[in-house]
């Protein structure tokens, strides 16, 4: 038993050492046995071994007690019981140091699992952050892009308004120029119809003329 206890307080105490000073894949290997320890039935076995273990642990302090109450009832301890108490008392030691390396392999396992995975979500979250940087960056480039084109889009429009503005200018111009052709138009047609009317009064005047002087010679 004693042999045994030995044996796993040095595993242990190795596994400890491995999990606080990373040496080459070692600690990588250790975390991964532990990880399969606490899968499936690990964990119940786990506890089972050391309620067991606890179970021996109390039973090797009341034989302690019952050694010393004897040595104290008597005066003194026989050399049996002295042996006795000395074995009683390297195993509860062994089993309480045992009992205390597996807990704190299994805090050192849980924290390390705990800041593994921090590394991960912080190189997660890094990433997060350049591909952030990047569609920042593209979004600049598209605003100043957008914004490049809008110039362009008001200068053209501002030439397409000058050129409207001049067209209409233009136009009211030849709008112009039209109803003063139309008036001089209005005018000469008016002209023309009293000079035929003018031409027509001469024409009779005339006829009556040459009625007259055709009368005085007969």
């Amino acid at each position: 038993m004693i042999q045994l206890l030995f044996l796993v307080l040095f595993a242990e105490g190795a596994m400890a050492f491995l999990l606080l000073v990373k040496i080459g894949p070692l600690r990588d290997l250790v975390m991964k046995s532990l990880d399969q320890l606490k899968m499936g039935k690990g964990p119940a076995t786990v506890k089972t071994i050391a309620g067991t273990m606890s179970v021996i642990l109390l039973s090797s302090f009341m034989s302690i007690v019952k050694i010393q109450n004897k040595g104290a009832k008597l005066g003194t301890m026989s050399p049996m019981d002295q042996v006795l108490w000395r074995t009683h008392l390297l195993e509860a030691s062994l089993i309480g140091f045992t009992l205390f390396l597996g807990f704190l392999i299994d805090r050192m396992h849980h924290y390390l699992q705990k800041l593994i995975n921090l590394r991960s979500n912080m190189g997660a979250s890094k990433e997060e952050v350049e591909n952030l940087k990047k569609e920042t960056m593209e979004f600049k480039e598209k605003e100043e892009k957008a914004s490049k084109e809008i110039k362009q889009l008001k200068k053209e429009l501002s030439t397409l308004s000058e050129g409207l503005k001049k067209a209409k200018m233009e136009s009211e111009e030849k709008d112009k120029r039209v109803e003063t052709a139309e008036s001089h138009v209005a005018s000469l047609q008016k002209q023309a119809a009293d000079l035929l009317l003018e031409y027509d009064r001469l024409l009779e005047d005339n006829q009556n003329l040459q009625a007259q002087a055709m009368g005085h010679k007969g």
